[in-house]
């Protein structure tokens, strides 16, 4: 299944992957190692997976403004997400998406929890839109 989700754009740009779902918000600042690109916030769901080339899906991100270089770290180190979706997108993170370059959207069409991990998707940032190639979660 083909699946084109409406969502607000943030940060132009494309950037495709499997998707990567935290059910919990992301802090970037003691949460993402810049240099691995692995989530190490203890108790974190997500802790010690990989975001680098993935399709990070999270609610919002969380804790201090020097998030946003850890982003841009990232992405210079070459260990960044290919694009993030949030649920709301907020200063920290939607700045370092702009610094970073990473293709971001908000407000999607259909609820977060709808979308499986390791989907193939494609964000498109200029246009506002997922292209999600799978099946969504009953509600």
């Amino acid at each position: 299944m083909f699946l084109i989700v409406k969502a607000r754009g943030i940060v132009k740009g494309i950037g495709q992957g499997e998707l990567l779902i935290s059910p919990e918000p992301i802090s970037f600042l003691g949460g993402v190692d810049p240099h691995s690109g692995v989530i190490i916030e203890k108790g974190h769901p997500l802790c010690g997976q990989g975001i680098a080339g993935r399709v990070l899906v999270f609610s919002h991100g969380k804790g201090s403004t020097v998030g946003s270089y850890i982003l841009y770290a990232l992405k210079k180190n070459g260990r960044s997400p290919a694009a993030i979706i949030n649920e709301e997108a907020e200063p920290i993170v939607a700045v370092g998406a702009i610094m970073a370059g990473i293709p971001m959207v908000d407000h999607p069409e259909v609820p977060l929890y709808r979308l499986k991990n390791g989907t193939f998707t494609t964000v498109r940032g200029d246009e506002g839109e997922i292209q999600y190639e799978g099946e969504l979660e009953r509600e």
